[in-house]
């Protein structure tokens, strides 16, 4: 193995990240000057064990600060790595960083860096790899926050203490990265976990200027090889990679090939036909033709292909705004009409006849399946219970009350059930088709009354669900758009963010679940499941609750 050992000045004022250009330029001319004395890292010739997935939506990046979707996500996540991850069952490991403390008050982070973390080999590099140090990830994350680059992924720094001088991300030296908090945040952890913060090279930034998400430099399991718009991606395994298992060095694959079929009819042929490996979801128009009634894997396609089933912290619910004059004025009785819909609405039975059994009925809170904190139980949600639905209407003389769901297309199948469901107790309930970006829209505003809502995880922790019904993050300006209020919540909230302790946030994110449901601005229909078809001759193909595309450990029998 054979390093470009650039030389790097700590003086912020000239130095490495001081946006010095003539510093850097020279830094990279020193590189080339040793560039014939590098041999090239990675051994000639692709290798013949070759994963292939379609990925229909495309892609137009592979930087990371832009990988706010699962497309670019999954790709991302081949080519970089960032400081802390997560295993298959939601806890936070270590990547980059072998070790970290937190302080007693929650607000300083440190992380100790791995010394065998290198960039990909490269004509940034001259040829060569580059060690990871600190600094980069200073760089990293200032990058991310660049007003100028426009990162849809800023808000994971919300929490970062800033004044005029920038942002409190420090390399104490180049083996200590440090971070500091304005508030305690235990949720951080997880945040770091995302793709946006992975790590990247700055001479790979300037070398490639705008151009640098077609030509992606990274520290990942792969490196970038090839990419022709539309058609393939090809990333070629990185043999200088620094994860191993029992002494052999990951990734076992040669390669990981990537498809752009728009026709998901073709997809699905080429999937059944064994020229891809992997399919993630199962699209409508092919539900019945894979699976049975109850969700399994239909016995014609077992010698080809298996199903992987598992949580997917995704909640599927229904959003009352709970901030009107009239609930104001009515607020007993408005909540009983909230608790009858709940209770009127068969799950299983939903599931069964509209989802071919995928998901599980959600009688629980809104922390879904796969996250501590989830009501394993079922003691705080509510459960089909017609006798309890009728009590509440006759109760509160119910009987003929009018309300409107607003959803979209793709689940005017769940709003029309609901809306049978709750007529048999006498609830009128009209259905309104919207198009996505319309709904997102009235939804910010705050206003529809009652509308269809999901929440998928951006990072493993049941915070991500909790915040979104606290005072302080009241739509337009937050992503409350209930408008639910609750002071013995908030206060319980707050307690919850200053606690390093896991079993203390866990109980009290359980007791905030169970305060808002007893209040029922919501009604959780059900937590979604991911289903994923893998062919045969592919092994070590390990899921997680958040859908996680991890390809290091797979190996093509």
């Amino acid at each position: 193995m054979f390093f470009c050992n650039l030389i790097f000045v700590r003086n912020k004022k000239i130095a490495f990240f001081a946006q010095n250009i003539a510093m850097k330029k020279l830094c990279y001319l020193f590189a080339v000057m040793l560039a014939f004395s590098c041999t090239r890292s990675e051994s000639a010739g692709s290798g013949h064990k070759i994963f292939k997935y379609n990925e229909a939506a495309g892609l137009l990046t592979l930087d990371p600060i832009y990988a706010k979707d699962q497309p670019h996500i999954w790709a991302c996540n081949q080519l970089y790595n960032t400081l802390v991850s997560f295993d298959d069952d939601m806890n936070i490991v270590p990547s980059v960083a072998k070790e970290w403390t937190v302080s007693d008050d929650g607000l300083t982070y440190r992380f100790l860096l791995r010394d065998d973390v290198l960039f990909h080999s490269d004509s940034c590099f001259g040829g060569c790899v580059r060690k990871v140090v600190a600094d980069d990830f200073v760089y990293s994350f200032n990058r991310l926050l660049d007003k100028k680059n426009s990162s849809p992924g800023t808000w994971v720094f919300s929490n970062v203490r800033h004044d005029d001088d920038g942002y409190a991300f420090r390399a104490i030296n180049d083996s200590v990265f440090e971070i500091e908090l304005s508030r305690s945040f235990p949720a951080f952890l997880g945040i770091l976990s995302m793709s946006y913060a992975s790590v990247v090279p700055f001479e790979a930034v300037d070398y490639y200027g705008v151009n640098f998400g077609r030509h992606p430099v990274g520290t990942g399991p792969f490196k970038f090889q090839y990419w022709k718009e539309g058609v393939r991606l090809v990333m070629r395994k990185n043999p200088d990679y620094f994860e191993m298992i029992d002494g052999m060095r990951l990734p076992y694959l040669d390669a990981v090939s990537i498809s752009f079929l728009i026709d998901k009819q073709v997809a699905f042929m080429e999937f059944v036909k064994g020229k891809t490996d992997f399919m993630s979801g199962v699209d409508a128009r092919y539900k019945d033709e894979l699976l049975t009634r109850d969700g399994n894997l239909k016995a014609k396609y077992h010698d080809r292909f298996y199903m992987v089933r598992q949580p997917y912290l995704n909640t599927e619910y229904l959003s009352f705004f709970v901030d009107t004059q009239e609930e104001r004025e009515n607020k007993e009785r408005s909540a009983a009409l909230r608790k009858a819909i709940s209770y009127s609405v068969d799950r299983e039975k939903m599931l069964r006849y509209l989802r071919n059994g995928i998901g599980k009925p959600g009688n629980s809170g809104i922390i879904p399946a796969g996250l501590p904190g989830f009501d394993s139980l079922g003691t705080i949600g509510y459960r089909f219970d017609m006798s309890k639905a009728y009590s509440l209407v006759e109760e509160y003389q119910l009987q003929g009350s009018e309300i409107t769901l607003y959803t979209t297309k793709e689940y005017i199948d769940i709003a029309k059930f609901v809306q049978s469901s709750v007529s048999e107790v006498g609830i009128v309930c009209r259905v309104e088709e919207m198009m996505p970006a319309a709904l997102r829209e009235k939804r910010a505003k705050c206003s529809l009354p009652f509308f269809r809502s999901s929440w998928i995880a951006d990072y493993p922790d049941a915070e991500n669900y909790l915040s979104l019904f606290t005072s302080e993050n009241f739509a337009p300006d937050g992503p409350n758009y209930t408008h639910y209020s609750n002071d013995t919540y908030d206060a319980l909230y707050k307690k919850a963010m200053g606690s390093n302790d896991v079993e203390e946030r866990v109980a009290l994110y359980h007791q905030m679940d169970s305060i808002m449901m007893s209040d029922a601005p919501v009604v959780v229909l059900y937590y979604d499941e991911v289903l994923r078809f893998v062919n045969k001759r592919v092994s070590g193909f390990n899921g997680n609750a958040i859908n996680m595309l991890n390809l290091k450990t797979v190996e093509i029998n």
